[in-house]
Formats: C-alpha cells, structure tokens, sequence
C-alpha cells in the first residue's frame, strides 16, 4: 500500500468522523437553543435575552420566579425524559438486534399505565376538579410507585426469562409484546370498573405530560438517566461486538448474555422510573435511535451518545409545540409525539431498509 492509498484512506477515516462529530456538535447547539426558547413561552413569554439574563440571575424578578420556579422543571424533565427513552431504545435495539425493540414495544409502558389505572381505581389515589386539567391526583406518589412497581415487574419478567430460560432476542421481543397486551387487558377492566372521577383520572394520567414534575422528582429522575446513559455510552463498544453476532461478542471478550439481561434490566428500570412520574410517551425510544442511523449511521460509539442528545432534542420540541399550538390550551406531549411517530416511523420503515 503506497502513500497515496494510505493518505486516501486517512482522509475518508477523518471525514467519516468528522461528519458524526459535526452532527453531536450540531445536535447539541440546537438543544440548547430550543431549551433557552422554551423557558421563555408560555401565558407569559419573554424573548431570548430575557430569558438568558433571567437564568444568570438577571432580569426582572417575575421573570426569574416563572422561569425558575414553573418552566425549568418542565423544560429539564423533556430533557432528561427524551434521554433517557431514547437512549433505552438504542440500547435494546442494540442488545436484542431487533429494529422494533423500545421500552414501549416491550410492554413496559403497558405495564406502567396499568399500575396507574390501578393505584387509581382501587387504591383511591384520584379525584377531579381543580387545576388547570380539571383533574387532581390527590395522592400522586402511590400513583408513581404502583406505576413504577408493575413496569418493572414486566421487565423482571422478561429478564428472568432471559437468564434462566436463556431466550433468544426474538423470544424476548415477542414475550414483551405478550405482556404488553396483557397489561392492555388489565388496564380496560380498570376502566370498566371506574367510576366516572377515576375515569378522567387514568386518562389524565396517560396522556404523558412533563410538567407534571417538581424539582424533587426531576431529581429523582436524573439520578436514574445519567448514570444510566453514561453507562450505555460506556458500553457502546460492546454493544458494536454483539451486532456481529453473539459469538464474535465472545472471541472479543464480550459476555452478551450478561450484557443483554443488564442492559435490559437497566433500560427497563430507567422507564419504569420516567413513566411513573410522566406518564406514558410513547414512540420516542423506537424513532429516535432510527433517526440517528439515517444521519450518521448504525455505529453504536456514536449511536448511543447521539440518540441521547436527538431524544431530548425531539421531546423538547414536542413539549414547546405542545404548548403553542393551541394556545392557551396545553396539550400533552404524548399526543402530539404519538401523532409524530407513527408517521415518521412509516417513513422511515419504507426508506431505511438499507441501514437495519
């Protein structure tokens, strides 16, 4: 191999490169535009330098308690949410080499709207009237926990299945959609049998809303999304060596039945979380990671980084259009996601046959 050849091939190894760093950069400028953008809308808006002055500790005092005290909590938590679901759904696609694999085609989601709708109807944690949703959760922490409980009795379900079953990616996959539907099931009887003020309870609750959150359980939810996507990122070079099959994961010195039962432990768990605070938002951890491999491709190194910063990017957006579309009326995220997803996922279905 003569010099020429080796400098050719230099100079595609660091375009390559300098194209997925190009998008992290890109990604990561936008989101803290959109997020400095979103703090400022709302019954009251600020423009951009408001905002930025407001958050140094600038501005006007109103300004300061709306932004500080109503809008960060909300704008943090699509941020952190979007994270966390789409880093989840890199990481299962990955660990289970299934295109369709996401915390919401495995059921856990499924699993979270039931314990809610139960917490509700026979623990009495609902009632209506008041606020703006008309609807009060009066004891919202069992809500969160009976939630948090039944996901991830679904995950432990599908993981000790794993592990002493030792079931295929594709058994996993179709065990999740099993429960899925099981949870389905549940989550109508509970509806059969509510009254009429638990009803409007479960369905606000599975809208999927961000600002339902407060600085507490914001910081409950990134004690969970942080470690967590740091550890996915951690281990995204071995998430490379399992998509060439599990025993080239072994000659690399890869455990991919371990590696897959954690990951989908830790995936399963960090939904659970999120899911019991926000309800359910579904579609962001299935479209996400197939957004990123259209961009930059399937490499899992920079896959699971950017799938983080894209989710955020994309729940954000959802939150901030939400607000505005139907103003003064807010909408809840999960609709307007649900209506985004499932066209973009078509889209990306007929034209992504290449890269999955």
């Amino acid at each position: 191999m003569d010099s020429a050849e080796v400098k050719e091939i230099k100079a595609s190894y660091e375009s390559h490169f300098g194209r997925k760093i190009a998008f992290l950069g890109v990604v990561t400028v936008l989101l803290v535009v959109l997020a400095v953008f979103s703090l400022g809308i709302g019954a009251v808006n600020f423009s951009f330098l408001e905002t930025s002055r407001a958050l140094v500790g600038g501005g006007s005092q109103m300004a300061r308690t709306i932004i500080w005290n109503i809008r960060a909590p909300r704008v943090l938590t699509a941020i952190l949410v979007g994270s966390g679901l789409a880093v989840a759904g890199a990481a299962l696609q990955s660990l289970l080499r299934n295109p369709l694999a996401s915390p919401y085609t495995l059921g856990i989601s499924h699993a979270a709207a039931f314990g809610a709708a139960f917490s509700l109807v026979v623990l009495g944690a609902g009632s209506s009237g008041g606020g703006e949703s008309g609807v009060i959760l009066t004891n919202p922490y069992i809500t969160a926990l009976s939630a948090f409980s039944w996901s991830l009795l679904a995950v432990m379900v599908i993981v000790l299945l794993g592990k002493y079953k030792n079931a295929s990616p594709v058994t996993l996959i179709l065990t999740g959609i099993a429960l899925g539907s099981l949870f389905t099931a549940g989550y109508t009887v509970m509806q059969y049998f509510a009254d009429q003020t638990q009803l409007s309870s479960i369905v606000f609750w599975t809208f999927g809303d961000v600002g339902r959150t407060n600085w507490i359980q914001l910081t409950v939810i990134a004690a969970a999304v942080v470690p967590i996507s740091l550890y996915f990122i951690y281990r995204s070079w071995s998430f490379r060596a399992m998509s060439s099959g599990d025993e080239t994961a072994r000659s690399l010195g890869v455990n991919p039945s371990r590696l897959r039962l954690t990951g989908t432990l830790l995936s399963g768990f960090v939904t659970a979380l999120m899911v019991s605070f926000v309800g359910v938002i579904g579609f962001v951890g299935l479209v996400v990671p197939h957004i990123v491999r259209r961009c930059i491709g399937g490499e899992e190194r920079y896959l699971v980084p950017s799938s983080c910063l894209v989710g955020s990017l994309l729940l954000l957006g959802s939150d901030s259009a939400a607000r505005t579309v139907a103003a003064p009326i807010v909408l809840p995220v999960g609709i307007l996601t649900s209506f985004l997803g499932v066209p973009l996922f078509i889209y990306l279905v007929i034209r992504g046959k290449g890269y999955w």
